[in-house]
């Protein structure tokens, strides 16, 4: 592919602005990925106006969001982007109810499967343990989505100094090794598999509310529903 065109957007879920280490690691895979000639941009998410899911299924229905904020133009960004890095510490085991809140308002992106053909990685962060639990679950939230995950570094960090420029190497690493995928259209034969399952069962599942859905079967439709990846 023209890797001018390459676009990578980088979700960093750390509330602590300038002095996030999560938000340095997810620079660092932009900046691996840009050196690989990709257009890069950061979002900040704990900078935004995120309303909670309600769980109204209105968009379901429709394709539109009851709330009026932010999260739009964020969806919009990751939809045109060929790669996504989502990144956050570790908040008791789990990410930051900031990105969760993202994640919780993109039901109707999986049950379209709308990330198909798209790439992504995850960063975590913790003071203690759990970075790797983190990271696992930001990249299962990629997978179900529809995209293909090409990795993650979870580093925990605690008091150590050194451990930070470690960690930033590897993830440098990754935006490369991110890079690469889109470039080649890698196809890794385990999510493949998760893809197309995720697949079929999606299209089950609106197929069976397509009364009540009609903005996602409308969807599929258009997708063809024996369309794959």
């Amino acid at each position: 592919m023209d890797t001018t065109a390459m676009t990578i957007v980088g979700l960093n879920g750390s509330p602590r602005g300038a002095e996030s280490r999560t938000r340095r690691l997810v620079q660092a895979v932009l900046d691996g990925a840009k050196e690989r000639g990709a257009q890069t941009s950061l979002i900040d998410v704990c900078d935004l106006d995120i309303e909670y899911c309600t769980g109204c299924s209105v968009c379901y229905a429709t394709g539109e969001c009851i709330h009026d904020d932010d999260f739009g133009w964020v969806f919009d960004t990751m939809l045109d982007a060929d790669g996504i890095v989502m990144g956050s510490p570790n908040y008791i085991n789990g990410p930051t109810a900031q990105i969760k809140a993202l994640i919780d308002r993109m039901a109707d992106a999986i049950h379209c499967q709308q990330f198909t053909g798209k790439y992504g990685c995850a960063v975590a962060t913790a003071g203690g343990s759990q970075a790797d639990r983190v990271a696992a679950y930001l990249n299962e939230v990629l997978t179900i989505l529809g995209a293909t995950s090409v990795g993650a570094v979870d580093a925990v960090l605690g008091s150590d100094a050194s451990s930070l420029p470690a960690a930033e190497l590897q993830a440098h690493a990754l935006g490369a090794r991110l890079a690469d995928a889109i470039i080649t259209k890698e196809v890794i034969p385990e999510q493949d598999a998760i893809h197309r399952a995720m697949r079929e069962r999606m299209q089950w599942l609106v197929r069976a509310h397509k009364d009540d859905w009609a903005h996602q079967y409308e969807v599929w439709e258009q997708k063809g529903w024996d369309a794959l990846p």
